[in-house]
């Protein structure tokens, strides 16, 4: 069954409610990671330092850990709840942990007790962050008309990638601010703070949006399996091309903005400063992408983005990152490194609306969120590890043909896949006359 690619009009409010929650969710992820060196002596005995970071990167590993159970509780949720309660479930958890972090007690004040808030808070984080990006994904697409849904959904990396500038924009602001005995202090709680402020904010405008039609015409129906793994094991096809096709771009993500500043620093040799000076610009850049290229595939379908991605990735990862790693300064880095990223916007500006059109209504949110969890907890969230793995074992190009292997097992998934832009979500979208999905 498939959409009259009509036009229509986009659903701003639903653009903003449903991706703003990833803005927070970046932004409370990246803080963590980056004020880690500020806070970790704060839970932990004094005397090793490097003890005191190993433990609290400990606890920010648990996060991801716990992304494919918050993918399978909350895609659950979201497809017997609705939309529109998942995406208020989810922010209230990530306000919820950012506040429990800004308040959490010292080791001094309470030994051990803090660490243990600490670990309670990342696992709010992880669970949120699981169901967030099914949740914000299935809400854009299913709220958006035909014709239009590449565009909205997006905004979801728009505003994952604004979640990043902000956190390092702020850690900048501070830096230059605040003293390091005070950021030491009590200055590493105030980006939590105002997290917290944020998820809360988020959570208002949430309130006031309207359910998905695609849901409201489904809720009736499939009541018993709605959300269930049985349901989601007859499409068992569909589960596995998720896995499969967000291999290779999860892994080019990570490795061309989270592992960037590094490889900057410890690879190609440039100052702490630079590099993030880079990394922050090509962000910008890229994060201006999303919006043209989601576009795009609204007229020229998903596959041929995705497919160029696969080639581009798959055949120019290993001279690009050669490259890098001798670029000598600002513009050859910031060249390079905005190469690599064009080629990844193919996947990220529409991986999320071609997962939420493989998939019926009543295992939508489901079939979304537990597979890509499982993909980015076993590729995304391992590849700063596996990189710096590579370069102790003194191979660190076997890390750019690990990149491009995945990318090119993504690329045989993309010729084959079927083309999913003219999928029909409601009833509605097969008749000539369709409307648009109301939000």
């Amino acid at each position: 069954m498939t959409a009259r690619s009509g036009s229509g009009r986009t659903p701003w409010k639903a653009v903003l409610g449903g991706s703003v929650g990833n803005l927070v969710e970046w932004y409370d992820w990246f803080v963590y990671a980056s004020f880690a060196t500020y806070f970790a002596a704060a839970f932990f005995p004094k005397g090793n330092a490097t003890a005191q970071l190993l433990n609290t990167a400990g606890i920010f590993a648990v996060g991801f850990f716990m992304r494919p159970i918050g993918g399978w509780l909350l895609g659950r949720f979201a497809d017997r709840r609705g939309r529109k309660a998942a995406l208020t479930l989810t922010v209230s958890l990530m306000s919820g942990s950012a506040l429990l972090i800004a308040v959490a007690p010292t080791y001094d004040s309470v030994g051990y007790f803090g660490a243990v808030v600490l670990l309670v808070a990342r696992l709010m984080q992880g669970l949120s962050v699981g169901g967030e990006y099914a949740a914000s994904a299935t809400y854009l697409t299913e709220a958006t008309p035909p014709g239009r849904r590449g565009f909205a959904s997006s905004f979801q990396y728009v505003s994952m990638t604004a979640g990043q500038l902000i956190g390092l924009g702020l850690q900048i602001v501070l830096q230059r601010t605040l003293s390091d005995a005070a950021l030491h202090s009590y200055g590493w709680r105030i980006p939590f703070v105002i997290g917290a402020l944020g998820a809360a904010v988020v959570l208002y405008l949430r309130r006031s949006l309207l359910e998905t039609a695609a849901y409201d015409q489904d809720a009736s129906e499939h009541s018993g399996e709605r959300g269930t793994i049985r349901a989601l094991r007859r499409h068992r096809r569909e589960f596995l091309l998720v896995i499969a096709l967000t291999m290779g771009g999860t892994l080019a993500y990570y490795t061309f903005t989270t592992y960037l500043t590094k490889y900057l620093s410890n690879t190609a040799g440039l100052p702490k400063p630079t590099a993030a000076l880079v990394s922050f610009c090509v962000l910008l850049v890229f994060m201006l992408l999303q919006p043209a290229a989601g576009a795009l595939s609204d007229r020229v379908g998903r596959r041929p983005l995705l497919i160029a991605f696969g080639v581009g990735a798959t055949v120019g990862t290993v001279p690009l990152m050669t490259a890098l790693a001798h670029a000598g300064g600002f513009w050859p880095a910031f060249g390079l490194s905005l190469i690599g990223l064009v080629v990844v916007t193919g996947y990220t500006s529409i991986n999320a609306v071609v997962k939420v059109e493989l998939f019926p209504t009543h295992v939508r949110a489901l079939g979304v969120a537990l597979p890509y969890a499982i993909a980015n907890a076993l590729f995304g969230g391992t590849a700063e590890y596996v990189a710096l793995w590579f370069k102790k074992a003194g191979i660190e190009t076997g890390f750019y043909w690990y990149v491009a292997g995945c990318a090119a097992v993504s690329l045989v998934v993309y010729a084959l896949m079927r083309e999913t832009r003219d999928a029909a979500l409601t009833r509605g979208e097969d008749a000539p006359d369709a409307v648009p999905v109301r939000a």
